[in-house]
């Protein structure tokens, strides 16, 4: 397969990733850039390596480094993680698969359904992960359940204590929930921190 049709399957591809699929879900704009250049980046360096006498392995491992460093650089859930790696599989695609032929375009859309399904606002909509900072200090974790489901309106599936506060009497904990099937299906995926009050 040509370089040429590599390099226009890998476009589509990323096309349909970041703004197909990650933009309608998730609307932030910082990462639009980095999966395209990303993209764009490695399939460019891959094609070169792959014509040249250096060691694509090398190439590779300096890529690997670059990506965990800019993994770490900046707070992404699991989710962009799964985006940004399908956006760096799909450029070594474009780059390195003149030997695969008719396999690189299967496996482009392979990671494209991967992502259209593990990603679908239709799967598990009414479980939620959240870090939830109480005004009270829990030791108990029966204690604990209780009052997050009172709170939250919902079944606690995991709740793992990440700190508790004897002195300012506060517990922060991360709570893996799922609502009742009653709640409108548009309510927040957030992640950030919640503080909730009680009643002293």
């Amino acid at each position: 397969m040509s370089l040429s049709v590599l390099i226009l399957i890998d476009v589509v591809a990323i096309l349909v990733l970041t703004f197909g699929l990650y933009w309608p879900r998730h609307r932030r704009k910082s990462m639009v850039v980095a999966y395209l250049t990303a993209n764009i980046g490695v399939a460019a360096v891959a094609s070169v390596l792959s014509s040249s006498s250096i060691n694509a392995g090398l190439g590779l491992g300096l890529f690997g480094i670059l990506s965990i460093i800019r993994l770490r650089s900046d707070e992404l859930d699991h989710t962009e993680i799964a985006y940004y790696f399908g956006a760096l599989a799909l450029g070594l695609f474009a780059g390195l698969g003149g030997s695969l032929s008719w396999a690189t375009p299967v496996m482009t859309l392979a990671i494209l359904a991967a992502l259209y399904v593990g990603d679908h606002p239709a799967l598990f909509p009414q479980f939620r992960n959240q870090i939830v900072n109480l005004d009270s200090a829990y030791t108990d974790e029966t204690a604990l359940v209780m009052r997050l489901e009172n709170l939250l309106n919902a079944k606690v599936h995991h709740a793992n204590v990440r700190k508790v506060d004897l002195v300012n009497d506060t517990t922060s904990v991360d709570v893996r929930y799922e609502l009742p099937r009653a709640n409108p299906r548009w309510q927040s995926t957030d992640t950030t921190p919640a503080v909730i009050g009680e009643e002293r």
